[in-house]
């Protein structure tokens, strides 16, 4: 049995597989606001009453926001801000008194579930995204995380949007301190700013997409300047690491008209023939379980 923990900035869910991938119990609480040692004791409280629920002692695999830094043992890059500089690893080890507990970044975790089950099961290469209140990503290899010299593989969101035509340049202010940033026009929010600057109206993204499908020109002409920016950026992530398939994860993931279009736009951007491309375009399987998943998924059966 293997335990996964989602630490968010609003909830601690954790659930229980067995080598089967099969659902044994699941826990969802609170996260504590703004101290680090209640999260600590938060996360050690949701795995012990998971194990009592199932009666055995389980393998730990948390996914949390930001990285471990390999310089200091220090997260770093959390937009949880309270959990920087704090060795989380090594004060999990010791509230759940575990020889280790195995963390990793929680775009990693989604993508480590979409390919051990999901959408990228038996994929070599797995893109894992995540389209939401920010952009991640992770890359998985033959069903591993891959971690890098700063741990921030993936960490496509602050990149760069790439080909910027000259009404995007300098673009907006990402949280991160720089200008144009994947993240800063392909956000949520940045999404739903566009659409309101555009229109006047106020939509949350997945309304937006409903109205574009509905034929309203607003929202259609949003969509389509969104599904451009998100192939250009998407066809920098083929052609570095050319993926078997990349999964779409966060609440904007749920735009069908997504999986459509992008594939059509990358064509233009992707350093292939354009009939040869044969990277898919895939919403994930476990959906907003996939994060949980993916931490449990962290120790090879």
């Amino acid at each position: 049995m293997r335990i996964g923990i989602d630490l968010g900035g609003t909830k601690i869910e954790g659930i229980v597989l067995d080598d089967a991938g099969e659902e044994r119990a699941r826990l969802r609480v609170k996260t504590p606001p703004g101290a680090y040692e209640e999260t600590v004791r938060a996360v050690a409280d949701v795995v012990h009453e998971l194990e009592t629920r199932v009666g055995v002692r389980c393998r730990v695999g948390v996914g949390h926001p930001g990285a471990i830094s390999p310089a200091t043992g220090l997260i770093k890059n959390a937009n949880s801000t309270h959990l920087n500089g704090h060795p989380l690893d090594r004060d999990l080890r010791n509230a759940l008194a575990r020889e280790e507990v195995k963390l990793s970044n929680d775009a990693n975790c989604f993508a480590v579930s979409e390919a051990s089950d999901g959408a990228g099961k038996l994929a070599p290469i797995v893109f894992g995204v995540i389209l939401g209140t920010g952009v991640g990503g992770g890359v998985v290899i033959d069903g591993r995380p891959l971690l890098g010299a700063q741990a921030i593989s993936g960490e496509w969101g602050h990149n760069a949007l790439p080909l910027p035509l000259d009404d995007e340049r300098p673009g907006p202010q990402c949280y991160c301190g720089r200008w144009g940033c994947v993240e800063a026009w392909l956000s949520g929010p940045a999404f739903q700013a566009q659409f309101a600057e555009r229109t006047g109206h106020e939509l949350i993204a997945t309304d937006i997409a409903v109205a574009a499908e509905s034929g309203d020109s607003g929202a259609q002409d949003c969509l389509e300047q969104y599904c451009d920016r998100l192939a250009r950026s998407l066809a920098n992530v083929v052609n570095l690491i050319d993926p078997h398939v990349i999964v779409l994860g966060g609440g904007l993931s749920k735009m069908q008209q997504i999986y459509r279009r992008v594939p059509e736009l990358w064509k233009r951007y992707i350093f292939s023939e354009p009939d040869s491309i044969a990277t898919k375009l895939a919403p994930p399987v476990h959906g907003d379980s996939s994060g949980v998943r993916g931490a449990a998924w962290l120790w090879p059966i």
